[in-house]
């Protein structure tokens, strides 16, 4: 089946007061040494990810009237991605984040999200229809009939999880076949500190891979039908600014889901493209194009996926 989008989207949008500092985070004190505005938010900046590399997204979560009220959505469409088919009220504005950067790239976000979340219940099917990837993140908790007819409709979904609100959450990460989480995340989530043993723990059949991303450790992988467990390293690159990375690697990993690549192909893509995004500063200045991606990949110096020693069925 033919569709016009490949990646469909809802989740936080948000607008990032962006402090560098001169010192690590643990300092207790540094000198501000550059200030900067960007545009944020988990599922915003994958797909703008998407639009980046080449992809057709499209965000279908709530926005303003129109851009005076909702700049982050405007931002959006002018990165690319398609908003037509998201939903409008006069209440919907950004997250509003402020992000403090060490000179390793390690970062603090605070943040304010006492805004208008998820997406509206009344979303007609025919355009969840319009992609066969859905991505979400925490605030899907919002909408989690949305997200069940998704999947009853045959789209693949993303989870992109980073906090837990109880029995909502529970059910979330129920209706995602795709569990593509951070690995502090996925330890605090089931009590476990082998990533091994979470990915069976967090295993079902209606699963098609659990994806555990640790930055620079590298990735954990459980495929559907694959009997074998994958680590796959990370690239070694200094790090200016890790904001945004994990978004990237969910946009990457979707567009390349929705091309048809198999979860560890998945990871590969994503892979490249997350460590491409930290060589420059900001969440969305250093979103790659896919053929710096591939030519990444094609590199020397490429990681190679390996089997976790002792872990397969």
């Amino acid at each position: 089946m033919s569709r016009p989008l490949q990646v469909l989207g809802f989740g936080a949008l948000a607008i990032d007061d962006i402090i560098y500092v001169d010192r690590g985070l643990s300092a207790g004190k540094g000198k501000v040494t550059k200030r900067a505005t960007d545009h944020g938010g988990n599922v915003a900046t994958a797909l703008v990810a998407v639009a980046r590399l080449g992809g057709r997204a499209g965000f279908i979560g709530w926005l303003g009237e129109d851009a005076a009220t909702d700049p982050a959505g405007a931002e959006l469409e002018r990165e690319g991605v398609d908003i037509s088919l998201a939903p409008r009220h006069a209440a919907a504005a950004p997250i509003r984040s402020v992000i403090t950067v060490a000179p390793n790239g390690d970062r603090f976000i605070a943040y304010d999200d006492d805004v208008l979340h998820g997406t509206s219940d009344a979303l007609p099917d025919d355009v969840l229809m319009r992609a066969p990837v859905l991505l979400i993140d925490g605030y899907a908790t919002h909408s989690e009939s949305v997200v069940a007819r998704a999947r009853a409709l045959g789209l693949a979904v993303i989870a992109d999880i980073e906090w837990t609100v109880g029995a909502a959450t529970d059910g979330l990460l129920a209706f995602a076949d795709h569990l593509v989480l951070p690995l502090a995340f996925a330890r605090e989530y089931t009590g476990e500190d082998d990533p091994t043993i979470i990915l069976e723990k967090l295993w079902s059949a209606e699963r098609s891979a659990v994806v555990l991303t640790d930055g620079e450790r590298g990735t954990c992988l459980r495929q559907k039908g694959d009997p074998t467990r994958w680590l796959l390293p990370a690239y070694q690159v200094q790090a200016v600014d890790t904001t945004g990375a994990g978004d990237c690697f969910h946009g990457a990993y979707a567009l390349a889901l929705a091309e048809g690549k198999t979860p560890l192909d998945c990871v590969a893509y994503a892979t490249a493209a997350a460590a491409i995004s930290v060589t420059a500063r900001g969440g969305r200045r250093g979103l790659p194009d896919n053929r710096t991606c591939l030519a990444w990949m094609a590199g020397e110096n490429a990681p190679v996926p390996r089997p976790i020693p002792g872990c397969h069925d």
